[in-house]
């Protein structure tokens, strides 16, 4: 492909989501539409948290339904057939080294995946790779290998992250009128005010916030893949955010697009 294609991170909220048509699916639409043709496209997702780093190697990726029963059961019946890519995986592995990463033929697609894509590429057409977060590392290697998937986006592959900027449930109310926390609030302004400034070292001083960085990122699974994003992120690229809220009073839907 001849053009350069953008890089995504998605607020993917709760997996209901993929059942309704709200804000958050129409925005992910929206940015598919955007985004336009792909070759394949890399997920980043926030619930592949791995010691060490794995790439899904597989022809046919199942669709993993990663969440508890007391969710609606059409959830269960949900599949995103999409095919996967070992071309893609070899690519990784070659363009990661020396980080080792191994080849994962058990994994699949799971709702941090696909319950976006399923919204965005429903036709599952497009072929679909996960890359594992590997939690044993700091928030800067993740960025600095991030920065390493640059040249896909070269090649036709959208490099995407699926998470939350804001994501603690145990405080979260199931009330979609209410008002977020002020803490919420003031880390989503942070980050989102670091990534429009470009300033990547500021953002890696979140902890400084105190209590909000704390209750705003209890466990860093649903933030880490925002920073393989901005990783990739070129300097000519533009910024946008979209479906810009929280939601429940504690999860950012915040969906940010670079290109």
């Amino acid at each position: 492909m001849s053009r350069r294609v953008p890089v995504v991170f998605f607020g993917h909220g709760s997996p209901t989501n993929v059942l309704e048509d709200n804000e958050a699916t129409r925005c992910w639409q929206r940015i598919a539409a955007d985004v336009g043709d792909v070759r394949a496209i890399l997920c980043i997702s926030a619930h592949w948290y791995t010691r060490g780093t794995a790439v899904t190697a597989m022809a046919t990726p199942r669709t993993i339904h990663d969440f508890g029963r007391s969710l609606p059961a059409a959830l269960f019946d949900c599949q995103y057939p999409a095919p996967g890519s070992p071309q893609l995986a070899e690519r990784l592995q070659a363009l990661l080294a020396p980080v080792e990463v191994a080849a994962d033929h058990q994994w699949g697609l799971d709702h941090g995946t696909w319950s976006v894509l399923s919204r965005a590429w429903p036709a599952a057409d497009v072929p679909v790779v996960q890359l594992s977060i590997d939690a044993t590392r700091p928030d800067r290697w993740h960025y600095e290998l991030g920065q390493s998937l640059k040249p896909l986006r070269d090649e036709g592959v959208l490099v995407c992250g699926s998470g939350n900027i804001v994501h603690n449930l145990g405080v979260m109310e199931w009330n979609e009128q209410a008002e977020p926390y002020d803490w919420a609030t003031e880390f989503n302004e942070f980050i989102k005010d670091c990534i429009a400034s470009g300033d990547i070292d500021r953002l890696l001083t979140y902890p400084e916030l105190g209590s909000a960085a704390q209750l705003a990122i209890p466990s860093p699974d649903h933030f880490l893949p925002l920073l393989y994003v901005l990783g990739a992120r070129q300097l000519s690229d533009e910024v946008s955010f979209a479906a810009d809220f929280v939601q429940y009073k504690s999860l950012s839907m915040t969906s940010i697009v670079l290109g």
